[in-house]
């Protein structure tokens, strides 16, 4: 005949508070533990795992004294901390599980089945830890029913766990309620299993060796102890969430101030609800009131008239794509300034497949402002050093600009001889005036090419023939090589190497290089020549100017630095410039020495090929 047993309902209830209690410090808990990193986030799962155990095994023994037979109960306390372990196992498994970045079926249901196991194997090494004269038979259907229980009921507890685990303010009204589901959850799989052991008296006495029994004192203890332990919890997860909150306030502040230093605002955009976040920066970017709600259509009116267009192709294309971006844009205000901002933003992808975009947005009108001002590049600089290199040549220009004007007066001196003899020779006076005419085209391009390397607007580049470029300059310089005894030598590639650049910037390249090479040259003894060559390559032109002068100077690493001259009158400006030039064209400019004396300056510019 069994021995039937009945319920203290008061202490039922007790192990069903103790089970909510229990489930809102896991919620609480869970939180912690996936906020925490490194060494921290295993003190918070161990602890964590420790409270939340101590919980779920203490609602399983006040149920399990909650259960009153008419005959002696005793407990072996070995096993009953056996059963404390495993419910601390149970709940490291959940707290790990729940703390992920993601928690997929697989995760979720590989939790479930491991935590459900370490419950039900705490009721069922609890229950082996009674002692009392009667033997213990148990309905397999109602153990196989608990078990699978536990199961479902971990899986419950890690969903709900899992979604929660972000609840930051107050008590948080859902924690609450997911705590009250889990709590009067749990307790099912305890009574269940406690439903299905049966007792028989036995005739044989207990063995009550490390054995104690529980008073109502003693239960009264251990439903403190828990409620110590899991306050204790509660209260150093709340001053950890309040010290990571101040943290991340203090950051917050940290960043927003960063951001308005740097003119860069931050934003989140998600394209299948069209939802748009700004920080403070961007707001002010935008010049709109901090209550605005950012909208896509809002962002466009902003947006300059001229890149309207760019702007929504590139957003549309990236929410269609789910592709990053980068671009730069013009902002119309509404006060009529114009500002430039750079944006760039980078995709993610939620756990629903979702695509979101988190990025930033920098306000460069101030760059841009600042590289306009450089480019007049500049500008400026180079005209200043087209004029001051002109004004050192002016009695070579003279020279070249003299001679054709002597040859024309005289061919016209000699036309009117012809003209005034007895009998006019004409066909010799035609042929006088034709000299005439030529002398006076000759005059008028060397002017021409003058007035082009004095001119400081920039014409639109064009495909240049090097090689007349260089042989325009060794015409224009002739007259000041004559006059310090240097010779100067050419040696030009036959077929004409073409360039896309700008014809009056090129003169001043060669200009320099050549000028560079003559003054080098005045003082020394010796061979004075200037030597220049133009080689073809498969994709660029090697031009090179060499002179048997003094060579390079001391600091060879500083000869193209701007402002920095051996020259007791010059403007350091020259080779500057002729790089920026060289470059701009894509291009390269540099210099070597040659043996026994002077120095060779070379450059090469993307060339094409002959046709």
């Amino acid at each position: 005949m069994n021995v039937i047993g009945s319920y203290n309902y008061a202490l039922v209830a007790l192990s069903v508070l103790i089970a909510m209690v229990a489930s809102y410090a896991a919620l609480d808990l869970a939180a912690r533990v996936t906020a925490a990193t490194g060494w921290t986030r295993a003190v918070w799962l161990l602890g964590g795992a420790g409270a939340m155990g101590t919980g779920i095994w203490s609602m399983h023994y006040i149920g399990m004294l909650a259960f009153v037979l008419p005959i002696p109960m005793a407990y072996h306390w070995p096993t009953v901390l056996l059963s404390l372990g495993a419910a601390i196992l149970a709940s490291v498994i959940a707290l790990y599980v729940v703390s992920r970045q993601k928690m997929g079926a697989a995760q979720a249901v590989a939790g479930s089945v491991l935590m459900g196991a370490g419950i039900a194997s705490m009721h069922y090494i609890g229950m082996a830890a009674m002692r009392f004269p009667a033997i213990t038979r148990f309905n397999s259907f109602l153990v196989v029913l608990s078990v699978m229980l536990a199961v479902l009921i971990s899986l419950a507890a890690l969903w709900i766990a899992f979604h929660f685990r972000h609840e930051k303010t107050g008590i948080g009204w859902q924690k609450v309620a997911g705590a009250v589901v889990m709590g009067a959850a749990i307790p099912v799989m305890h009574y269940t299993g406690m439903a299905a052991a049966t007792f028989t008296p036995s005739g044989m006495p207990a063995d009550l060796s490390d054995a104690v029994s529980i008073s109502t004192l003693g239960t009264a203890g251990i439903a403190a102890v828990t409620f110590m332990v899991l306050g204790l919890a509660l209260l150093t997860s709340s001053a950890d969430r309040r010290f990571a909150e101040r943290k991340l306030q203090r950051s917050e502040a940290y960043l927003e101030e960063a951001q308005r230093l740097s003119h860069t605002g931050s934003f989140g955009w998600r394209p299948s609800t069209g939802e748009i976040l700004w920080s403070d920066e961007t707001f002010r970017i935008f010049q709109y009131d901090r209550a605005t709600r950012p909208t896509v259509e809002l962002i466009l009116q902003r947006i300059h008239p001229e890149d309207a267009g760019l702007v929504r192709q590139i957003t549309e294309g990236a929410s269609r794509d789910g592709k990053d971006f980068d671009y730069e844009c013009r902002l119309a205000m509404a006060d009529g300034s114009i500002k430039h901002v750079h944006v760039v933003a980078h995709v993610v992808r939620g756990g629903s497949g979702g695509l979101e975009f988190v990025g930033a947005l920098t306000d460069i009108t101030g760059r841009k402002h600042a590289e306009e001002a450089l480019r007049q590049a500049q500008a400026d600089l180079a005209h200043v050093s087209r004029v001051t290199t002109m004004g050192e040549l002016t009695a070579s220009l003279a020279h070249e600009v003299n001679q054709p004007i002597t040859a024309a007066v005289t061919d016209a001196n000699a036309c009117l001889r012809w003209l005034t003899r007895d009998v006019p020779d004409v066909a010799e006076a035609r042929a006088a005036a034709t000299r005439i005419v030529k002398d006076a085209m000759r005059a008028a391009d060397i002017v021409s090419r003058i007035r082009m390397l004095f001119n400081k607007s920039t014409p639109p580049r064009e495909w240049v023939d090097l090689n007349e470029v260089i042989r325009e300059m060794v015409v224009l310089l002739r007259g000041e090589a004559t006059r310090y005894f240097i010779a100067i030598r050419t040696e030009l590639a036959a077929e004409p190497p073409l360039v896309l650049a700008d014809r009056v910037q090129l003169q001043q390249v060669m200009m320099n290089l050549m000028m560079n090479g003559t003054d080098a040259m005045k003082d020394v003894d010796g061979t004075r020549e200037l030597a220049i060559t133009s080689q073809p390559g498969k994709e660029d032109c090697l031009v090179s100017v060499s002179d048997t002068g003094v060579g390079l100077p001391a600091q060879t690493d500083q000869i193209f630095n701007a402002f920095f001259t051996t020259k007791p009158h010059g403007t350091g400006m020259g080779l500057s410039i002729s790089r920026s030039i060289v470059e701009s064209h894509g291009g390269r400019l540099w210099a070597g020495s040659n043996s026994p004396r002077g120095a060779s300056f070379y450059f090469t510019l993307p060339a094409k090929a002959p046709v």
